[in-house]
């Protein structure tokens, strides 16, 4: 909601959000993420799960692979229609029937009688897992002010990484009676804390309402955060840049019906470019190789890789901590800055893992290259892709700009995980990290030359900086600033 803060270069209501208004944002954006929760443990709540699903169903290797990489096909088809999701039935009810979604595909896996209802579960459970990775951001983009909208979207990478740790603490717990279907089941209860409390405690984003022109909804929403006059004055000025009156509103309508073709626009097309640019390099980085392998990784370097749910635990625990860190930083230090620093070390100690490897070097030293890795990772990248992707597109094509690039990112993911194996048989495990390694420089100069700061910037700020970033002295007309724009479009 980013007319609560004065903004460089707008005129209209000297309006700030007080420390109240704020706090309540926080408190919004902490129920909202709770899909990014589920996004994590749904994700690696079955590293644990299926050892035992293993044993108890006989399954064969391809089996359990399946098991593992179906979530992910599920995730792409997901994210692809949770844009269209969004911008029909608005961020809060898309949301709320995603949340009802993971309840749905959870008790389905939980209860599973045998592998194939086990797979369609899992099914499901992707095709949740994909559109809250894609609407969510989107999100908390549209109810941040803009002096803490990093901290606010990055709350999402913090809920993603505490899910996933959650989850392993649970396969912990439940690993010595080997009761995989409570490791499951336990999803839908954040799952039903998702949908109630999207439904019962978090308005509507502000900007999808005065596209729609439902000023009286968002009339509604400003008086939740800000004084009752200040809200009133804000209306007023938004009805008056929008050049429409009460019940009007088409330009949601004609966002909507000019689809995704709206993303190869002129003016959209750098948006996209740095989206999917980063949606692949977040995975293509080799993140979750790591993740996926780390105990068949940890064996290779010749220490005991028994307790494979213990070294999980332990590295979801860095990667938790380090994403706090990050959020700490991401409204001082700046996306880009972030960026290059863990591009940086990424590059640097995935490269160092590789060599360790093909050199024997001791196992302690390869241990720590891979715990580094995965700091510098969720340091920056792993927690600033999904900031971006609520950014970098205008506030009409954002649901559909954040819906095509996390579908990239999932295609990205599982076929960096397909290949990984069948990679190491071909070329040996240290030389495939050094191929990890190339593609982090690869993407360092990508954000170097193509991703500019967002930071404190309005749409109409981070679309001219993207223009010349790509060779284009001015935005195109698509990026005149409307009243949805000052009022958050997410910036």
């Amino acid at each position: 909601m980013q007319g609560f803060s004065r903004e460089p270069g707008t005129q209209g209501p000297l309006v700030r959000l007080e420390a109240g208004g704020k706090r309540k944002i926080y408190r919004w954006a902490g129920t909202i993420a709770v899909g990014g929760f589920l996004f994590g443990y749904d994700t690696g709540v079955v590293s644990g799960a299926l050892l035992f699903v293993t044993r108890d169903f006989r399954l064969s290797a391809a089996q359990q692979g399946s098991i593992v990489s179906v979530l992910l096909l599920g995730a792409m088809t997901g994210a692809l229609l949770a844009g269209r999701l969004a911008d029909g039935l608005g961020r809060r009810k898309a949301v709320a029937v995603e949340g009802a979604v993971f309840v749905v595909g959870t008790a389905i896996a939980a209860t599973a009688p045998g592998y194939a209802h086990l797979l369609v579960g899992r099914v499901v459970l992707g095709l949740a897992v994909g559109a809250a990775s894609a609407t969510v951001p989107v999100y908390l983009s549209e109810i941040s002010p803009t002096d803490i909208r990093g901290r606010v979207l990055s709350a999402n990478q913090l809920m993603i990484t505490t899910g996933i740790l959650v989850s392993y603490l649970v396969d912990l717990a439940f690993s010595r009676t080997g009761d995989w279907r409570v490791m499951f089941a336990l999803g839908a209860v954040p799952a039903v804390l998702l949908s109630l409390g999207v439904l019962l405690t978090v308005p509507e984003s502000l900007p999808w309402l005065v596209r729609g022109g439902q000023w009286h909804r968002a009339r509604a929403v400003l008086c939740r955060v800000m004084p009752r006059e200040e809200a009133e004055r804000m209306v007023a000025d938004l009805k008056e840049r929008q050049g429409q009156g009460p019940d009007g509103g088409g330009a949601q309508g004609r966002s909507r019906a000019r689809g995704r073709r709206a993303l190869l626009d002129r003016s959209v097309r750098p948006a996209l470019v740095v989206a999917l640019g980063m949606a692949a390099v977040q995975q293509f980085g080799g993140i979750n190789t790591i993740i996926y392998y780390a105990p068949t990784i940890i064996e290779q370097t010749g220490l005991s890789a028994s307790n494979s749910i213990f070294y999980s635990v332990f590295i979801g625990a860095i990667n938790l901590v380090m994403t706090i860190v990050a959020s700490r930083l991401i409204d001082r230090a700046g996306r880009r800055t972030l960026l290059l620093v863990s591009l940086s070390g990424m590059a640097l100690t995935v490269a160092l893992l590789g060599i360790s490897f093909m050199a024997g070097w001791n196992s302690e030293l390869s241990l720590l290259c891979m715990l580094l890795y995965i700091a510098v990772y969720a340091g920056g990248l792993g927690p600033v892709f999904w900031v971006l992707v609520g950014e970098v597109f205008p506030p009409a094509s954002r649901a559909l700009g954040s819906s095509t690039a996390t579908t990239a990112n999932w295609i990205s993911n599982f076929a960096v995980s397909q290949a990984f194996l069948p990679l190491v048989a071909v070329i040996g495990q240290g030389e495939t990290f050094l191929v990890f390694a190339v593609i982090c420089f690869l993407g360092l100069l990508f954000v170097a030359r193509f991703v500019p700061e967002t930071k404190d910037r309005t749409p109409e700020e981070i679309g001219t900086a993207l223009g010349a970033r790509f060779g284009r002295s001015r935005p195109g007309p698509d990026r005149a600033r409307t009243g949805a724009d000052r009022t958050g479009g997410g910036h």
